[in-house]
């Protein structure tokens, strides 16, 4: 892997089963929680929240603010990771992911808790691509599965636990405490790794060369094309002016990221990530992967209370359960790509995932509950198939000193498709529903008459069938993710000798 590969694999070997490997590991996991439970914890204390500061109509910037500080930083925080170690950018990621949480839990209005929630996102941005890449510095890649399934199963945890836990703070406590629990939380994390990670020491310049240019370039290049297609069709119209100014100054950007880029003598975003083919295949087929789940995340709960006429409760156990077939799947995975490869194997995982998704469309109406939660646990289980085959893969194809650039580039795409997922499925949803109830109602209005009792069975019907639209999208975002692993990936990884 390069001269400095011995010393890193002597560190990770140190900890091999010592109680210090064992606390990192238990920091990488406390760190990553912080990260997935804050995406779903916030949105039950909604109401409290606008009930004590106002700003209903600007209140879903409390996730896409969020959500556009994570992105547009994770490119960044990987090239720092790989200029100055993992361990100095995680810990300035979780100090100022719990500085912004004790900004929030001060907020004294909409704007400010805003503010506070991208400067949480500005760190969690560090946490989720820091997290992922000391992963695989920790473990050899027969042992990486065991610490990739435990932070799968982190992911699952959350997911469930975190909607019941901020309903429970918002109701019994206060919004703020929904926020206030990632200080003891963080605080671990933080005294683990500062006392238990310890990184060889290798070679480096004596000044490192940080492309900050380069750097400012890319966030504001990300937070302008991803605010368009955050408000595109919900703040305003696709064509209208705010639309066309937002994208156009977007492509502007881009031109001037490249020419940034291009001269940079260690770049942020290196030609390299786009040039090697197993990494521009995994990217590709990993922004697929964002795009495909907006479909479950973000329309199935509507579909199981407007079509089934389930409680929220029971809506959320049916999109639920495939947070329990995903990590127990990527933990066996690595019995199928010992035998068949990391290119097939996710290529099976995710043409099951292809046929799964396009069965919904076909389930009888109104139907059983039963049936898109056995379709969500055979997802789940496909998906765990593909996703982490491709990371652990891709992570191995490259040694220590590209490793943060590399990881941190398949989860910017994993993310941005997830953003283009949920502007282009909304577009199709409000779409189909417009044409079934002869252009009246989108999506939001739709549901907020559900929850008044007051919808009709035509307006039923109408969701019934942009759900399934948003559900055929997403099986051909599952085939363009085949194709591309077909056609662009190479038959076997690059792996290189530990």
């Amino acid at each position: 892997m390069g001269g400095t590969t011995p010393a890193i694999r002597d560190g990770a070997t140190r900890h091999t089963g010592t109680r210090g490997r064992g606390a990192v590991v238990a920091a990488l996991m406390l760190a990553m929680a912080l990260a997935a439970l804050d995406s779903t914890i916030v949105s039950t204390a909604v109401p409290q929240i606008v009930g004590d500061l106002g700003g209903f109509s600007v209140f879903s910037w409390l996730f896409s603010g969020y959500l556009l500080a994570v992105t547009v930083t994770l490119p960044v925080y990987g090239k720092l990771s790989d200029t100055f170690g993992r361990k100095p950018v995680l810990v300035a990621g979780a100090s100022l992911f719990l500085l912004g949480s004790l900004l929030c839990a001060a907020a004294w209005n909409m704007a400010a808790l805003i503010a506070f929630r991208i400067v949480q996102g500005l760190g969690g941005g560090a946490l989720q691509g820091t997290v992922q890449t000391l992963a695989a510095d920790l473990y050899p890649l027969a042992e990486r599965p065991k610490i990739q399934s435990k932070l799968s199963t982190v992911w699952a945890v959350s997911a469930v636990a975190g909607p019941g836990l901020g309903g429970v703070l918002a109701a019994y406590a206060d919004w703020r405490w929904i926020f206030l629990v990632n200080l003891p939380t963080g605080a671990a994390a933080l005294w683990l790794i500062v006392r238990h990670l310890h990184e060889p020491a290798r070679e480096t310049a004596a000044r490192p060369r940080v492309d900050w240019a380069g750097a400012l370039a890319v966030f504001a290049c990300g937070g302008v094309l991803l605010t368009a297609l955050v408000q595109g069709g919900v703040a305003w119209a696709w064509l209208s002016a705010p639309s066309l100014a937002l994208f156009g100054t977007g492509l502007a950007l881009v031109g001037v990221v490249v020419g940034v880029e291009r001269r940079a003598a260690e770049p942020i975003i290196p030609g390299w990530v786009w040039r090697r083919r197993t990494i521009a295949a995994v990217n590709l087929a990993l922004g697929a992967l964002g795009l495909l789940m907006v479909a479950p995340a973000v329309f199935l709960p509507t579909y199981a209370q407007a079509v089934l006429g389930l409680a929220p409760v029971a809506a959320g156990f049916v999109l639920s359960v495939w947070t329990v077939s995903w990590p127990v799947s990527a933990a066996l995975s690595q019995h199928v790509y010992r035998r068949i490869g990391f290119r097939n194997t996710a290529m099976l995982g995710i043409g099951t995932a292809a046929l799964i998704l396009l069965a919904f469309p076909f389930l009888p109406y109104p139907g059983a509950a039963w049936q898109p939660t056995l379709l969500m646990l055979l997802l789940g289980g496909a998906l765990g198939l593909f996703q982490l085959p491709l990371i652990v893969g891709v992570q191995s194809t490259v040694g220590w000193a590209e490793r943060g650039t590399t990881t941190a580039s398949v989860l910017f795409c994993r993310q941005t498709g997830q953003t283009i997922g949920a502007s282009v499925f909304g577009a199709v949803a409000n779409g189909v529903l417009a044409a079934r109830l002869g252009g009246a109602g989108d999506l939001d209005s739709v549901t907020s008459a559900l929850d008044a009792g007051t919808a009709p069975e035509p307006t039923r019907r109408a969701i019934a069938d942009a759900v399934h639209a948003v559900y055929l999208g997403a099986s051909c975002a599952a085939v363009l993710a085949f194709l591309v692993l077909l056609f662009l990936a190479p038959r076997r990884f690059p792996v290189l000798k530990e």
